[in-house]
């Protein structure tokens, strides 16, 4: 039986190293590659017609800040479509049209398209919105973000090339200094936005567009198969179908699009759940495509760590509930030659920790401050097991699940509150919270053991699990706890 624990964790440590020191791959490549920057010196000779796809479902506290934000772009008026693709069943439906109908009398050509259902869910609606477009390009912008008025004018020039396909723009975060919670996220995403889709997009990889703040040639999203629904990433789905055919990707490190992150934890957990989820059946999906398509292999074994990555959680939750024992098993001394083995995985907590910081410096002056919050998120990562690992699995056996929007409250300053908007999650605190802190607790006595068992070198591990686990099922409890106080208190 020590054996078959033993070999068990070891087998998850490889899983969590071998994605771990990928990292090292992607500072190689940035190295190499951190002298190119975005060239802006092209303009427009002319201006093409272009459709703004607005996606939206049960937005009313950010859809009036969108619409107006796009109308204002600096754009020929005569040149620009919006379609508002509405899904909504609240009174956002009507807050949007009385919006429409006011930018229509001022000359916009702008259209409240309204589906009574979500057939395809986001991707049913831009396809909707498709059929009747009027542009040669596509941009599309969810419910909170604010595109800058020169949007498209630094776009569009990119698209002189013919075999350019997609334009991203880098995510900026209106709200990251609202709390704990969006000081993490913003963090986690500058990981994926400033370093991985720099990386992979200068050193000849795949990227996504990543559903928002980017512009699609529509003829390339329809010789790439149009948007399917079959999967919750359908921005990462298409954008694989379109490189598959021969397109090309821009994307733009030094022009960003504010937005704003979820300020509330529940609403973190179900955006990371439908990312989880997204990722791996699209992983399941186009993979072997990938293996199968006239491709370099290193571009191979570079999308199959892009679309595999979120395998880590289920071996991050198996490394947590087998420290105890592996403690135990340790401290007989019969299996010494392993842990000293067992000591280079700590190079892929190293490997992280060099990806963040450098996506911290490339861009922001205090990245020693914002990099001080990395050891939070690798504990919040790890609190994340549970709620990740439910999407990872469910996406292995196929289980479809409705797409949940992650819902917008319009925060951005300080005194902005969401803990009385409509969107806002007001049930009892799931059983997966509870599951959360139970292995808190457990981590939290792991590292007593530790302690009396003189068994030192677990220990920083164990406290990131405990401290993990523990904050994520706190603010659960926590969030939900303020939500309803909050509610009894209006109804007082």
């Amino acid at each position: 039986m020590e054996e078959i624990i033993l070999f068990t964790y070891i087998g998850s440590l490889m899983i969590l190293f071998t994605f771990g020191s990928h990292g090292f791959i992607m500072i190689y490549y940035y190295l190499k590659h951190r002298h190119k920057r975005d060239d802006f010196s092209t303009e427009l000779e002319s201006y093409p017609v272009v459709t703004l796809q607005l996606p939206i479902y049960n937005e009313m506290y950010v859809i009036e800040r969108l619409i107006k934000t796009v109308c204002e772009m600096d754009y020929p008026i005569d040149k620009l479509e919006i379609q508002v693709l509405d899904d909504s069943t609240d009174e956002t439906v009507e807050i949007v049209a009385n919006i429409v109908k006011e930018y229509r009398l001022r000359g916009f050509d702008i259209h409240h398209i309204h589906r009574t259902d979500r057939t395809g869910y986001k991707a049913g609606a831009l396809k909707e919105g498709l059929k009747v477009a009027k542009g040669e390009f596509v941009g599309i912008f969810d419910a909170d973000f604010i595109p800058r008025k020169n949007f498209l004018k630094v776009v569009l020039p990119f698209f002189k090339d013919p075999k350019i396909g997609m334009v991203q723009t880098r995510w900026e975060h209106l709200n990251r200094a609202y709390s704990l919670v969006t000081q993490i996220q913003a963090l986690a995403l500058d990981g994926h936005f400033v370093l991985e889709q720099q990386v992979r997009n200068k050193a000849g990889y795949f990227i996504n567009f990543n559903g928002t703040s980017g512009v699609w040639r529509k003829e390339c999203i329809f010789d790439a198969g149009n948007w399917e629904a079959d999967t919750l990433t359908e921005d990462l789905d298409l954008s694989y179908r379109a490189q598959l055919k021969g397109w090309k990707f821009k994307y733009l490190t030094d022009f960003t699009t504010p937005s704003e992150v979820p300020s509330e934890i529940n609403s973190l957990k179900s955006q990371q759940f439908r990312w989880t989820k997204g990722a791996i059946e699209t992983a399941r999906k186009m993979l072997f495509r990938v293996w199968g398509a006239k491709l370099p292999l290193k571009t191979k074994i570079m999308c199959t760590f892009h679309l595999t990555n979120n395998i880590v959680f289920p071996f991050i939750l198996v490394a947590c509930l087998l420290n105890m024992p592996i403690v135990l098993i340790k401290n007989t001394g019969l299996y010494d030659t392993y842990f000293i083995f067992m000591s280079v995985f700590v190079l892929a907590f190293i490997a992280s920790f060099l990806f963040y910081l450098y996506s911290q410096k490339d861009v922001y002056e205090d990245w020693r401050s914002r990099i001080l919050l990395f050891p939070v998120f690798m504990a919040g990562s790890m609190g994340f097991a549970i709620n990740n690992t439910k999407a990872v699995f469910e996406a292995l056996i196929n289980k479809k699940s409705e797409f949940v929007r992650t819902p917008k409250y319009g925060i951005e300053g300080d005194k902005d509150k969401w803990q009385d908007k409509k969107y806002v999650h007001k049930k009892v605190v799931k059983f997966s919270v509870v599951l959360e802190l139970i292995i808190a607790l457990y981590s939290l006595a792991c590292v007593v053991v530790s302690l009396v068992t003189l068994q030192i070198s677990a220990i920083p591990f164990q406290l990131m699990y405990t401290f993990g686990f523990g904050l994520v099922a706190y603010l659960s409890i926590k969030h939900v706890i303020d939500t309803n106080k909050k509610i009894a208190e209006n109804k007082a």
